[in-house]
């Protein structure tokens, strides 16, 4: 185990480039912090059903799932700065549209479905680039410091997003928040433009196919890579189904939608909370303790079910937001230590795809299930499976004996 001093907190913003791709996350983050709340209140608000949320929502996670590869290869080939610059363009142009759509009153389904899939699809381009900026910018002993810092500010901006969006919807409306989303993707945008356009590119007569392919060796051939995302494809696909479609509709019978921007906001308070004790606390089998905690997701479930009051749903999103923080420091750590620089965007990309594959099926389920089953039944049901994959996860050897890399002393940074 090993216990950083304090300043390593600082040691990555000594370095120019980590301090643009530092703003550029957090700007981004932010505008997605902002995004899932606004647009769930947008559609009960038009059509007040579930199974229509489930659909729009499920929409935009489909099209990143169909993308995503794409979008890892790209950043393979291609410098990520020039491509996060592009995607958090195309970002404010899709936001926008949706919030004159709602503001000007000729949002539709149909219309917030379409304009949801470009999203998804800006989405997937953007991720693989800018998760593997970091080890662009700061020296290898840097990485998990550098990660750390980079998920405290990219918490900050969703814990600001998050209670934003659930007070601006509150407040002024759906529409509102959807245009306030917009903005902050057009500075997110403007901070990336610091960064170099260099990077690397793909050798001469490489093909999209071959470079899957390579991407998809790398991916396989560490068992605790697939393990964990095989995970994650469950808990993810629950957690939406909890969060993102029965969440908002028992909030609005509950706690009210200010009081669910909160508690959104919480669990990334709990996040913020977590990366402080990521950088001070450093085991050696980082990865093993990242993906144990995670059966602590299953709070916010069970509590949703049984005690939908505010103060128990704000200790339940503390708590997991510190648990999950513990797993994405140890994880993008591991990724990063292991994978080559080279294949490192194509290994998140299919990360991604194998996380997120399952959540269009867990959103649109959610309204069908809890129509058949109760929201109660349903939540509980989701909670328990959660802990069991993680258990399932935790029965592999390789997971359990990925180790961090000694820390070496830091890099000056350069002029």
């Amino acid at each position: 185990m090993t216990v950083r001093d304090p300043k390593a907190l600082r040691e990555p913003l000594r370095f120019r480039d980590f301090r643009f791709l530092l703003a550029g996350r957090t700007l981004a983050e932010t505008g997605n912090a902002v995004a899932p709340a606004a647009l769930a209140f947008a559609v009960l608000d038009l059509t007040g059903s579930l199974v229509d949320l489930g659909v729009v929502v499920g929409a935009r996670s489909l099209a990143s799932v169909l993308l995503v590869l794409f979008g890892g290869v790209i950043a393979d080939r291609l410098p990520r700065s020039v491509i996060t610059q592009g995607s958090e363009l195309a970002a404010f142009v899709t936001q926008a549209a949706i919030a004159a759509s709602v503001l000007c009153g000729f949002a539709s389904i149909p219309l917030l479905i379409a304009l949801s899939v470009v999203n998804g699809g800006v989405a997937a381009m953007s991720f693989p680039a800018a998760s593997a900026l970091t080890p662009q910018t700061v020296p290898a002993e840097l990485l998990t410091s550098a990660n750390a810092v980079l998920r405290m500010a990219i918490n900050l901006g969703r814990i600001g997003g998050a209670s934003a969006g659930g007070l601006l919807v509150a407040g002024l409306g759906s529409g509102t928040a959807i245009a306030v989303n917009a903005v902050v993707f057009l500075l997110g945008a403007l901070a990336y433009r610091g960064l170099p356009s260099t990077g690397q590119r793909a050798p001469s007569g490489s093909r999209i196919i071959a470079d899957l392919v390579h991407g998809w060796r790398e991916f396989t051939g560490r068992t605790w890579i697939w393990v964990v995302v095989c995970q994650f494809m469950v808990v993810n696909a629950l957690n939406s189904l909890g969060l993102v479609v029965l969440g908002p509709a028992i909030a609005d019978d509950t706690i009210g939608r200010a009081g669910w921007g909160f508690v959104l906001a919480l669990h990334t308070v709990g996040a913020l909370a977590g990366g402080v004790i990521a950088i001070r606390w450093q085991p050696r089998r980082a990865l093993l303790v990242g993906v144990a905690v995670v059966a602590v997701d299953a709070a916010p479930l069970v509590v949703l079910a049984e005690a939908p009051a505010l103060v128990p749903l704000l200790a339940a999103a503390f708590l997991a937001g510190v648990a999950i923080e513990q797993f994405v420091v140890a994880w993008d750590v591991a990724l990063q230590e292991n994978v080559p620089e080279r294949s490192l965007s194509r290994v998140y990309s299919y990360d991604l795809l194998g996380s997120l594959i399952a959540v269009p099926a867990g959103q649109v389920a959610a309204g069908p299930l809890a129509e058949r089953f109760g929201r109660e039944t349903t939540l509980l049901a989701a909670a328990a499976v959660l802990v069991g994959i993680t258990l399932l996860a935790l029965c592999s050897r390789e997971v359990r004996t990925v180790r961090r890399r000694e820390p070496a002393p830091a890099t000056p940074p350069s002029a």
